[in-house]
């Protein structure tokens, strides 16, 4: 390709020199929502919004949100309800606590919207996975019951069949 008069030596095309800052721009995106995704694994039982979690990565609210879901296929409020239900499982199994003590516990402040989202994600209400859970993994290490019970995310789990007791 010709040399454009006056321009600098050595310089490549103009797609050329856009893109290699876009692509670091695109790293230092991905490694900014890395750090908060990190932020809400820790710190789950905490009030946690989009807002506050945009600013820890440099974002706007909307920007954050888009490219958080692009990143990990779920929102960012998504993301964080599926850790929380992950913990609130846990501590159920444990059998110690109450339906209402677990939601708090795990930074929820809706019991409604906890049981709506656990029932989601888990495919029963958390009183019933409660019940079943201690029975059916009594005797089981918890490293293996946590890999056996994860929520299904994005509304996969199968829809319960009514059992007759």
């Amino acid at each position: 390709m010709p040399a454009v008069p006056g321009a600098p030596a050595g310089r490549g095309t103009i797609s050329e020199v856009n893109s290699t800052p876009a692509a670091a721009q695109h790293l230092r995106d991905l490694a900014r929502l890395r750090r908060v995704r990190d932020r809400m694994d820790r710190e789950y039982a905490q009030p946690l919004d989009v807002e506050a979690l945009a600013r820890d990565a440099h974002m706007s609210a909307g920007h954050f949100s888009r490219a958080f879901r692009l990143a990990y296929g779920e929102s960012p409020y998504s993301y964080l309800m599926t850790r929380r239900i992950e913990r609130a499982m846990a501590l159920l199994r444990r059998g110690d606590l109450s339906v209402t003590e677990v939601c708090f516990a795990v930074g929820c402040s809706s019991l409604g919207t906890f049981s709506t989202r656990f029932a989601e994600l888990v495919g029963v209400p958390p009183s019933t996975y409660r019940r079943q859970a201690v029975s059916a993994m009594a005797g089981m290490p918890p490293c293996v019951a946590k890999q056996v019970t994860r929520p299904i995310r994005n509304r996969e789990a199968p829809a319960a069949e009514p059992r007759l007791e």
